[in-house]
């Protein structure tokens, strides 16, 4: 006997193939919206990272041009002259084909011209070439005035030349260079930052998720007045950041700071900490001396205590959803709270962590304001963000911070690609 009974399709027909069409051209805006708000950014990054872009080359070369008048007109027939003065703005960029084209004064009559320069009624066209680099020079038209000019005298920067020509645009050509990832790797500063960049993340990171995970299990229980310390925790996360790192610098300076004036009065410290300003300090334990970072460790407390809300209503939502009957079958076998914690609680949020890990570890590592409004990246406070706000702005280096932008990138690409290969699983 023959099986006669028939199986899928193995291939794909006419009518879905029309509805594959009609489906890609639906979502053919939305993939050109993403491609430009996303991946356009990122590739003009890449391109400016391999160029010698300075801050200075965001303004193409420009001829300016000034103009005025040499000498008295105080009767009809007097002549002077027209100067144009030029320079190329540019120190070190050729304008190509440059010239200008201006209107004379209504009252003066062109008696002479420079040989680069042609009169047509009242338009003076002059055409001066190609201009190197830090260009100056100058333009004369011989002219005389007359009684209508004496009557009613217009001034020359009235009307504006109109310079043209073209210039080469770094940033559009096709020279690349890896001078700039060069210069950076070159640094021993890079691999200082680089280091703290880590530090400041990985603990800022899994001090957020602890206090979360603290909270959240605190706050999981019922009792009165819940729902408000739910919403009063939630106050560090939604207040302005501005506000919050201003309050902090307050709080914890070392000449009118409350907490300094505590410490020294309670006898705990005996002069000041600076709290933001201070590198680190020497501390000993078990005959071992190390370095403590003060202004870092401090960075790293304000980024917990920030951001430790959004961790705690992830987790808490989570804990809400677990099944209370194994936790009831677990205190009937006479389990502690820390042991239920331990074999219940902690392995059904390990999925829920490990997400929360990611997005705070990508977010922590990115982070530019809050070093920058609590320490401006001094006192050992430096991150990747602010290297590349510091080479692109301070520096005035732009393909230097593109750089340094590029290498935030691949960190973080290969961070997420390993965690999503060795994350682990929630067993909910």
């Amino acid at each position: 006997m023959t099986d006669t009974t028939k199986g899928p399709p193995k291939t794909i027909g006419r009518m879905a193939r029309r509805e594959m069409r009609f489906a890609y051209s639906m979502l053919a805006p939305t993939f050109l919206i993403v491609l430009a708000v996303v991946l356009m950014p990122l590739i003009a990054n890449f391109w400016i990272s391999f160029k010698p872009v300075q801050l200075s080359d965001l303004r193409p070369p420009q001829l300016n041009i000034n103009e005025r008048i040499r000498g008295d007109i105080e009767n009809a027939g007097d002549a002077v002259e027209l100067e144009y003065r030029l320079r190329n703005t540019s120190q070190d960029a050729s304008i190509y084909e440059a010239g200008f084209v201006d209107i004379v004064p209504d009252g003066l009559k062109v008696t002479g011209v420079d040989e680069r320069c042609k009169v047509e009624d009242r338009q003076v066209t002059c055409t001066l070439g190609d201009l190197p680099p830090k260009f100056r020079d100058s333009v004369r038209l011989q002219v005389i005035a007359d009684t209508a000019y004496l009557q009613t005298p217009v001034s020359p920067r009235d009307s504006d030349p109109a310079p043209f020509g073209s210039a080469e645009n770094i940033l559009t050509n096709f020279e690349f260079t890896l001078d700039n990832f060069s210069r950076i790797f070159s640094s021993p500063d890079f691999w200082k930052v680089l280091r703290v960049t880590f530090y400041y993340t990985v603990f800022g990171t899994a001090s957020a998720l602890v206090l979360g995970l603290f909270a959240a299990q605190l706050l999981n229980q019922s009792f009165r007045g819940r729902t408000a310390l739910r919403g009063l925790f939630l106050f560090p996360y939604v207040a302005p950041v501005i506000a919050v790192a201003f309050t902090w610098v307050i709080l914890l300076d070392p000449y009118s700071g409350t907490l300094n004036a505590l410490l020294v009065r309670s006898g705990m410290i005996g002069t000041p900490i600076d709290f933001f300003g201070q590198r680190d300090i020497p501390i000993s334990v078990f005959g071992f001396t190390f370095d403590f970072p003060v202004a870092l460790t401090t960075v790293i407390a304000f980024e917990a205590w920030r951001y430790f809300p959004l961790s705690f209503l992830f987790i808490l939502a989570r804990m809400q959803a677990l099944s209370t009957d194994v936790y009831e079958a677990a205190e009937i076998d006479g389990a502690t709270p820390l042991q239920q914690f331990w074999y219940i609680s902690l392995p059904q949020l390990v999925g829920i962590l490990a997400v929360l890990f990611l997005l705070r570890f990508i977010w922590t590592f990115n982070k530019f304001d809050d070093i920058f409004l609590l320490t401006g990246g001094a006192a050992g406070t430096r991150t990747l963000t602010v290297d590349v706000y510091e080479q692109a702005f301070a520096v005035s280096n732009l393909g230097a911070g593109a750089a340094v932008a590029v290498v935030v990138f691949v960190v973080l690409l290969a961070f997420a690609l390993l965690f999503f290969k060795f994350s682990p699983q929630d067993e909910g």
